[in-house]
């Protein structure tokens, strides 16, 4: 096929409809439950108390959203380091997704922390403190958000350009932009390389508190198994995103890509499926899964529909060839990914003096839904106006 008809441009779309109206409302509810939390602090706003640090804001905005933006490193990787061209397509909109996905984990991390103004600290090196995961988290995070925003700034001197109202300020850009395209590959090798840090160092977190994580999740390997579900997430994410957008803006699915991705979607299943339960057999602690025990239902849940399910399914020819099954074998994957992060920084933890379980108030919910309504509207937004995705007459569907 010819590669010229897949040339990036602004989707010509309306971006006020009944769906981004809706998001908006949500949005503007997660910005006013946002400003009652930092206007009155952790206590007022959250259910969170000593036994219980964290929530879903961590579970949920910070675990579950890196682990989600994983297609931004996956589609760099397979289309720049593995020199698969054809790939290229796809890459922007990762990009992007990835990029909006890492900005709202920064915010999202900014409402849990207590004292949210110091979150620039670890850029100040008399801050470091070379013991602690969180902190090679934390830098990793932030080196790879600067990573992701120099990678997609050709796409904003791009329609600075072809808009031609800011000569000055588009040719600055351009300038900006060859100086970039002869370096672009060593922050693309970067932000592949800081990815893996962090998203294996996340699962580290965990290993220091043994007594207070459930044994079917606790594992001394853990950050590998998170580093095997991010990569395993990150084809299913990008096709979720490229089929939901193709249906959204009446565009045409470009189902032979997606297609040939979720070809290595099975293997990659497999082997996190493999460490995962291997990890079980060698630790003897599959017991726990025959306790009827609420830990043992979610963790068979987790591995059931979230990776053994969508693994068989997508090693069917007939759902890896149909848009719908195969956006519902790739939204198992995202939920299974999702679910994992939730019971190993929920579920799984249990506070050994706990007075009380832990149960998200109104507000946590608000500002959750609030921070991903916005991350969904501002994708539909730079579709709109950036040359991002590559719609063509051509591919419009009637």
């Amino acid at each position: 096929m010819n590669t010229a008809v897949f040339q990036p441009s602004p989707v010509r779309c309306s971006l006020w409809t009944p769906g981004t109206i809706v998001l908006m409302v949500f949005s503007a509810i997660g910005v006013l439950a946002a400003v009652y939390r930092f206007s009155f602090g952790l206590a007022s706003t959250t259910n969170l108390d000593q036994q219980h640090p964290w929530g879903i804001w961590i579970a949920i905005d910070v675990a579950t959203g890196v682990a989600l933006a994983a297609g931004g490193f996956t589609s760099s990787a397979i289309a720049y380091v593995f020199h698969r061209d054809q790939y290229h397509v796809i890459t922007r909109a990762a990009l992007w997704t990835a990029l909006l996905g890492y900005t709202f984990v920064g915010l999202g991390l900014m409402a849990d922390l207590g004292r949210y103004y110091n979150i620039w600290h670890p850029i100040l090196p008399s801050m470091w403190q070379g013991n602690s995961v969180l902190f090679e988290v934390g830098l990793c995070v932030m080196c790879y958000l600067t990573v992701l925003y120099i990678e997609f700034f050709p796409v904003i001197s791009e329609r600075l350009k072809s808009s031609r109202r800011f000569p000055a300020l588009s040719r600055v850009c351009s300038g900006v932009t060859r100086l970039l395209e002869r370096t672009m590959i060593l922050f693309i090798l970067a932000g592949v390389v800081l990815s893996c840090l962090h998203q294996s160092s996340l699962g580290n977190l965990m290993v220091i508190a043994p007594g207070k994580v459930h044994p079917l999740w606790y594992t001394p390997i853990l950050s590998l198994l998170f580093l095997l579900s991010a990569v395993s997430v990150g084809f299913p994410m990008i096709i979720v995103e490229s089929l939901t957008s193709s249906w959204a803006l009446r565009l045409k699915p470009e189902m032979h890509l997606l297609a040939s991705l979720a070809r290595w979607v099975p293997v990659l299943l497999a082997v996190y499926l493999a460490f995962k339960i291997g990890d079980l057999m060698i630790r003897e602690r599959a017991g726990h899964l025959l306790d009827a025990s609420v830990e043992s239902l979610f963790f068979i849940l987790e591995v059931f529909l979230g990776v053994l399910l969508p693994m068989l399914l997508f090693l069917s020819v007939r759902v890896r060839s149909r848009p719908r099954w195969l956006f519902a074998a790739s939204m198992l994957v995202v939920m299974g990914v999702a679910m994992n992060r939730v019971n190993v920084f929920l579920v799984a933890y249990q506070p050994p003096y706990a007075t009380k379980t832990y149960f998200p108030s109104i507000l946590e919910f608000a500002v959750t839904a609030g921070l991903l309504a916005s991350a969904i509207l501002l994708f539909r937004a730079g579709v709109t106006y950036l040359p991002i995705i590559a719609p063509t007459c051509e591919e419009r569907t009637q």
